[in-house]
């Protein structure tokens, strides 16, 4: 879900399957709108007035850090990360996750930040070994 609330999306950053329902909801008391611009999906923007029953949407592909805006109030930003398997998560305001259920085997973490882009990280995952992984994101030159 995601809440228009103090002119601001909440949360920052949404995660979610390709597939699944995502319901936008506006707390505010003023209009808002949600426009969403996706590279691999289907673009739209929804004006959505105070009271108004909850915005149902999907996105049908893979898609990582979805920009999303107000048309109305450009300050508002967000983004959403769509993914085709259930391995994923949202870190932490400290910057840690935790993925579980993960079955033994070989993978590759991917981390993404709005400023500082992508990284990833090989990992192999034994039966019941908890696994540590350490993701830096380094700024690039003229970058604050």
């Amino acid at each position: 879900m995601i809440a228009q609330k103090g002119c601001m999306y909440q949360p920052h950053v949404l995660a979610m399957q390709a597939g699944q329902n995502l319901q936008i909801i506006n707390d505010d008391p003023t209009s808002h709108n949600i426009h969403p611009m996706p590279v691999n999906n289907r673009e739209w923007n929804k004006s959505q007035p105070p009271g108004m029953a909850p915005i149902d949407a999907t996105f049908a592909r893979e898609e990582i850090s979805i920009p999303v805006k107000c048309n109305i109030h450009p300050w508002m930003k967000s983004y959403i990360a769509v993914f085709k398997n259930p391995y994923f998560t949202v870190t932490g305001k400290d910057g840690s996750f935790r993925l579980l259920n993960l079955p033994p085997g070989n993978y590759t973490i991917t981390a993404w930040h709005e400023k500082y882009g992508s990284i990833s990280q090989s990992v192999t995952l034994g039966s019941n070994a908890p696994q540590t992984v350490t993701l830096i994101f380094k700024s690039k030159p003229g970058m604050r």
